[in-house]
């Protein structure tokens, strides 16, 4: 029990470091660039659940296209928690962007999981779908179909699922941005 809610104390002080991480980074990139570089997903936010699961998700999330194509230039971090209202049950997961694609105000990315506490999902690729629409945005994630077991998942890059979720506190930011032909 105790490692549980010390990992839920340190998932959320995580949460909160890359939070302000985020923030600080989209405003340094608006500032450098008048909002008009490259496309990028940021912000951290918590989704609304009836029951009191404590689900969050933060990005930090730059450039377009998969990585490994000569023209990607994806990069950057993701994080999510999901835990039960008392904290005693649940899992985290961060990672590194591997793709990242933009279209308005929604964000397809995926990425590489990189350090987590569920057992197989290591080296995992995930996931995820961002809808921006200011006060009201939601999130979609890879996982979210089928057994919801994303250990048994085979997710290839730049998809991921419509975006279901609901954000009941904080803020996601895309910046559409086509690279140049």
């Amino acid at each position: 029990m105790r490692t549980v809610h010390r990992r839920s104390a340190l998932a959320a002080g995580a949460l909160v470091l890359l939070t302000a991480t985020a923030a600080g980074a989209n405003a340094s990139a608006s500032e450098e660039d008048g909002g008009k570089g490259e496309a990028r997903l940021v912000g951290a936010a918590k989704m609304f659940r009836e029951d009191g699961q404590r689900i969050r998700f933060a990005f930090d999330a730059h450039g377009f296209g998969w990585n490994k194509l000569p023209q990607g230039t994806s990069r950057g971090t993701f994080r999510f928690s999901h835990y039960t209202p008392d904290g005693k049950d649940g899992a985290f997961a961060e990672g590194r962007i591997d793709c990242l694609e933009t279209g308005g105000p929604v964000a397809t990315a995926t990425g590489i999981i990189t350090r987590t506490d569920l057992k197989g999902a290591k080296g995992k690729r995930v996931g995820f779908t961002v809808y921006d629409d200011g006060r009201h945005d939601r999130v979609g994630y890879s996982w979210g179909g089928g057994d919801g077991d994303l250990r048994r998942m085979k997710v290839e890059p730049c998809l991921s699922a419509a975006p279901y979720e609901t954000v009941e506190k904080g803020d996601f930011t895309v910046h559409h941005k086509l690279p140049p032909h």
